[in-house]
């Protein structure tokens, strides 16, 4: 049965959001983050699209001073090398929040009502998620600091996928048609991987702003 999404309530809550920014792309070639749209770095849309939402904005990135002009507290990875798990897993431990909001750098399109449903959907729950057939989208997504224990024990076992956590902890997986709700289109899961992928998501904007 679809369960109808929280009221799209204006207004902050005692969440942390925690935006995870690895550097350099493989696939892109440069540091996602400092792309350029509409004037200003990447990172700092999207930082002004969870300050909207959460009491508490921080960074996970290992290098600190490139980061350190975005007036928000910086934080590295515990455990480096593991990818987005280890950057999680760092956010929830720098949290001042039982809960966080996570997503990633290249998240533009980020919606704060559907964010605020997260929050909302996390109420029992130590992870909301959206799942698309067998695809968890694992950014995007709501975690509690009782995932810490389970996060640590999957990193030191040599996991790297994130979701080998969920089985020892509660989890609320969002249909998308219950996300679409408030986002129709699920456009605050659109990111960048690779240069064709910026070009085309920056010609979107200019047509946005022409026809504005």
């Amino acid at each position: 049965m679809k369960v109808p999404a929280p009221a799209a309530d204006s207004g902050v809550l005692p969440v942390t959001g925690v935006v995870l920014a690895g550097g350099a792309s493989r696939r892109m070639g440069r540091d996602k983050a400092f792309l350029e749209l509409a004037g200003r770095p990447l990172i700092a849309h999207v930082l002004d699209r969870m300050a909207e939402v959460c009491a508490e904005v921080l960074v996970v990135a290992n290098d600190l001073p490139r980061y350190a002009g975005l007036g928000v507290r910086v934080v590295p990875d515990v455990f480096p090398g593991v990818g987005v798990l280890g950057g999680l897993h760092a956010g929830l431990q720098a949290a001042h929040h039982d809960l966080i909001l996570a997503v990633g750098c290249d998240m533009p399109f980020l919606n704060p009502a559907l964010l605020r449903a997260f929050g909302a959907w996390a109420e029992g729950y130590d992870v909301v998620a959206l799942r698309r057939g067998e695809q968890v989208e694992t950014l995007h997504a709501a975690y509690r600091r009782a995932c810490l224990p389970a996060m640590e024990t999957a990193i030191r076992a040599g996991e790297r996928r994130i979701i080998s956590f969920f089985p020892h902890v509660r989890v609320r997986y969002v249909a998308p048609e219950e996300a679409e709700v408030l986002d129709p289109g699920l456009r605050s899961f659109r990111n960048v991987n690779t240069p064709q992928e910026w070009e085309a998501l920056r010609a979107e904007i200019r047509n946005r702003i022409g026809r504005g």
